[in-house]
């Protein structure tokens, strides 16, 4: 059954207009077909179409919501986005459908990319959703300076992972059921040693992802898949 994100009132569910476009110009549907929504925070609902056209479809509710469980950690990625961009997009994807509360994008000293199209990547996030079988949509922040993300973190845990010599917290050993965490990944020339300390100041700890030099999107989607594997 075809999976759409709606605003849900009551037992009235309002697809998106991107939904709604997709609903009649791609896959055709008609009035009186049976449709699944999600309404993003959670819930699934068992749907039948009673209008639509490309700008607008709405569906009448026919089941009580079902409840999908929330997973057990919160993880938080603000991540430097790369030069090729296509590769970010791609670390998107597949995050999400392991596994992500929430999404953003870093400017740093050595950043390679400071544009970012937030409508393109929200729309990858949503489809990952529904591919996946989920119904809680990540929450996508826009493009945020380092020392931004460094004064907004409210984690109960907060990590850099970074290439320099120091003392690092082993990703593997760290425990991060029912707790809520950050973790900085980036650029491909690292955070500089300013950016490091800044952190450090601010009660973050540094982080070793792996032994191995990890691009920056394999390193994104290898904390992403290690944080779901032992919470």
């Amino acid at each position: 059954m075809n999976i759409f994100i709606a605003e849900v009132n009551d037992k009235t569910g309002i697809l998106t207009s991107d939904e709604s476009w997709h609903c009649t110009k791609v896959l055709r549907k008609k009035i009186g077909e049976p449709i699944r929504l999600i309404d993003g925070n959670g819930c699934f609902y068992d749907a039948v179409l009673d209008h639509v056209s490309e700008k607008k479809c709405t569906a009448i509710i026919i089941s009580d919501p079902i409840i999908q469980p929330k997973r057990n950690y919160y993880l938080h990625l603000a991540i430097a986005p790369t030069k090729q961009i296509d590769r970010i997009e791609w670390m998107i994807e597949k995050a999400v459908e392991i596994g992500i509360d929430e999404i953003s994008f870093l400017t740093t000293h050595n950043s390679e990319r400071t544009i970012i199209k937030t409508e393109r990547i929200q729309k990858i996030i949503e489809s990952a959703v529904k591919q996946s079988l989920q119904s809680y949509i990540p929450k996508l922040n826009g493009l945020l300076s380092f020392k931004e993300i460094i004064n907004l973190n409210k984690a109960d845990q907060c990590f850099i992972a970074h290439c320099h010599d120091s003392n690092k917290e082993n990703l593997k050993q760290l425990e991060f059921k029912n707790k809520s965490t950050l973790i900085l990944i980036g650029p491909e020339g690292d955070f500089s040693k300013e950016e490091i300390e800044l952190a450090l100041k601010n009660n973050f700890k540094a982080l070793s992802i792996s032994s191995n030099r990890l691009r920056t999107e394999t390193a994104g989607l290898f904390v992403c898949q290690a944080v779901s594997i032992l919470s």
